[in-house]
């Protein structure tokens, strides 16, 4: 494939590290509720939770751009809709989504062509390897923040993968009494080196009121868990989407005077994100297992963890290796 070039408003970059995250499992296995609904089609160049350096800018761009250390949005709104004026654009109903949806090449590339407009500086104590935690960190700030939760305030966080991790150490920087349920011995034992309150198994949860529960899980049964288990009159957030319907009854959300959230981007947290990151309120590196580089994605994506790969859930891909 021919290096991108820069168009009316764009911006390239030259890529230093590329998470890869459950949604481009989806699209290797097949599973990918956008192939089936026709958002996304194959041939796609995978990859949305990167970071790296501006070095070509097109028309219409502040060539101060050049030089600087960026991380940059998924969601490319169309910028005329009602929603995008709202500052919506990641719900926006003609988006594209980078390295998702609508044809939009990712950045597991050496280069990228991004719009300027989705960009946003790293400070200097945001190396390459939180600027590709970015993303993912979005999400589960914007989870947090719709928890509601005040200091003391107990939340719930179903599933320990990357999104479920990041949302409890968001929450324990915030205060609160954070507790993780989830099935596998292997993550949950890695869970316990963050300094969460609890780490549970689905049979060892213990009866506690929970002022919040987050459901970053891709279980069709936890949604409706979460539900059950949340205190009357408290949250309950849905950020974990699973591969097949996952119900709720909504008397139950009713009748316990419960209020629903649901999260779909990191649009509107990725500010926030790089704010804690470079602060140290919030350090997710350990979250990493292992980097490599480019012609170790499809063994990644099937699945496997290379040798010498840490305890955490997200892998790494560094396209200058």
């Amino acid at each position: 494939m021919r290096p991108p070039t820069a168009n009316v408003g764009q911006a390239i970059i030259d890529v230093e590290r590329v998470g890869v995250c459950g949604t481009d499992v989806e699209f290797f296995t097949g599973e990918m509720q956008y192939l089936h609904e026709g958002h996304a089609r194959f041939p796609i160049r995978l990859g949305h939770e990167w970071s790296g350096t501006v070095t070509a800018v097109g028309e219409g761009v502040d060539n101060r751009w050049l030089g600087r250390r960026v991380t940059g949005d998924t969601m490319l709104g169309c910028g005329l809709c009602r929603r995008c004026r709202n500052g919506n654009q990641h719900v926006c109903e003609h988006r594209y989504e980078l390295g998702i949806r609508g044809g939009f090449h990712g950045a597991l590339a050496e280069q990228l062509a991004v719009p300027v407009t989705s960009l946003h500086e790293l400070p200097d104590t945001v190396d390459e390897v939180l600027g590709a935690l970015v993303e993912p960190g979005g999400n589960a700030l914007r989870s947090v923040q719709g928890a509601d939760l005040q200091p003391g305030d107990r939340v719930l966080i179903l599933g320990p993968g990357t999104i479920g991790l990041l949302a409890g150490l968001f929450a324990k920087a915030q205060g609160a009494e954070v507790h993780l349920m989830g099935r596998s011995a292997r993550s949950l034992e890695f869970a316990k080196t963050l300094g969460l309150d609890g780490v549970w198994a689905s049979d060892d949860l213990p009866d506690l009121p929970f002022d919040a529960v987050i459901d970053a899980s891709n279980a069709p049964a936890l949604p409706a868990k979460a539900l059950e288990l949340v205190e009357p009159g408290k949250r309950v957030v849905y950020v974990g989407l699973a591969g097949s319907p996952s119900m709720i009854d909504t008397r139950t959300l009713a009748l316990k005077d419960v209020t629903a959230v649901g999260i779909l981007s990191a649009s509107p947290g990725l500010a926030g994100t790089i704010e804690l990151y470079a602060s140290g309120s919030v350090d997710p590196r350990p979250l990493v297992a292992k980097t490599v580089g480019l012609d170790g994605v499809a063994g990644i994506l099937s699945g496997e963890r290379p040798e010498g790969s840490g305890a955490g859930p997200k892998m790494h891909i560094d396209p200058r290796l």
